[in-house]
């Protein structure tokens, strides 16, 4: 009650949510797509704090690769089986984590289509980053934003509106 008294309830809001981004890296990990990953997460970073930035891997992912994606600042998680069931199970966890406010998804893969149906149902807010390139019409329409990597210091943003 005093801190509401005295004004001071927004000294304790968040001035941007916390993000965590999930990479479905043997989905967007491509030399043809040769996408930079840290200008990725600094546009990201227009939208919220990155909190956790995972990038999830097969059992063919190179030790160079793993060495580079860790020191983008990356934790990566290499799977024996299928990515994409590990990405979304721990995308999942985010979406019930409550100290995430938004789930960031860089792949072009509409499986991951229920996971931004549960968020927008959790309450959270979801952000799709995928290349131009053969992109879900399906992820694009369920997510709360799209920012599309087009080159070289060059996005695009949009908003969907509810």
């Amino acid at each position: 009650m005093l801190v509401n008294m005295f004004g001071l309830s927004n000294l304790f809001r968040k001035s941007k949510p916390d993000i965590a981004l999930l990479v479905d890296g043997p989905n967007i990990i491509r030399k043809s797509f040769n996408i930079d990953l840290l200008e990725v997460k600094r546009e990201l970073r227009k939208h919220g704090n990155i909190k956790v930035a995972k990038m999830y891997l097969d059992q063919y992912a190179s030790d160079k690769l793993i060495e580079a994606m860790v020191n983008q600042g990356f934790e990566t998680i290499t799977t024996t089986g299928d990515v994409d069931v590990t990405m979304a199970i721990e995308a999942m966890e985010y979406v019930l984590d409550p100290g995430i406010d938004t789930i960031a998804l860089m792949t072009r893969d509409t499986d991951y289509r229920p996971i931004l149906v549960k968020a927008r149902a959790r309450g959270k807010k979801s952000i799709i980053i995928a290349t131009d390139v053969g992109f879900s019409a399906a992820l694009r329409n369920t997510s709360d934003k799209v920012i599309i990597y087009k080159g070289p210091g060059s996005f695009e943003t949009v908003t969907n509106s509810e």
